[in-house]
């Protein structure tokens, strides 16, 4: 499987509506905090260790 950025993304937002899912069906919170408040930072956290991960790799192929 090639990883390019479209394919990462993809694989980056699937994570993401998984665990809103289950924290959603699981009503530990109301549906807009989840949405709210939740899943933004699930978003930016992702995409800083993305951006990170991108980069250490860089660095470990030259």
């Amino acid at each position: 499987m090639q990883f390019n950025l479209p394919v990462a993304l993809g694989a980056l937002l699937v994570i993401v509506a998984i665990g809103a899912g289950g924290l959603v069906a699981s009503g530990m919170m109301i549906l807009e905090t989840t949405l709210m408040m939740v899943v933004p930072s699930m978003v930016v956290f992702g995409l800083i260790a993305f951006g990170l991960g991108v980069k250490h790799g860089e660095y470990r192929a030259a």
